[in-house]
């Protein structure tokens, strides 16, 4: 194999990696698997502090991290059409 042949191969597999983080990015099973280990620290925090309805409350910040990955997508369409023009 010549040296183009391998660079190809290389870059084409160095591509398949970059295109596997952009995946898991914006995956559902990244955001589920976030907000609920959010979840589950933000209740344990809340029972070490020994604040009342930590199991209710404790879903204000995982309903806001939910809301965030909700909302940049159209956040982030709108920023690169402002950067391209």
């Amino acid at each position: 194999m010549n040296n183009i042949e391998k660079d190809i191969k290389i870059i084409k597999e160095r591509n398949k990696r970059v295109e596997a983080d952009k995946e898991w990015e914006v995956s559902m099973f990244r955001r589920i698997t976030v907000a609920i280990m959010t979840y589950l620290i933000v209740v344990l925090f809340l029972y070490i502090i020994k604040a009342s309805n930590y199991w209710l409350n404790a879903l204000i910040p995982t309903t806001g991290f939910i809301l965030s990955t909700l909302s940049l997508p159209f956040i982030k369409k709108w920023w690169i059409r402002k950067r391209l023009n």
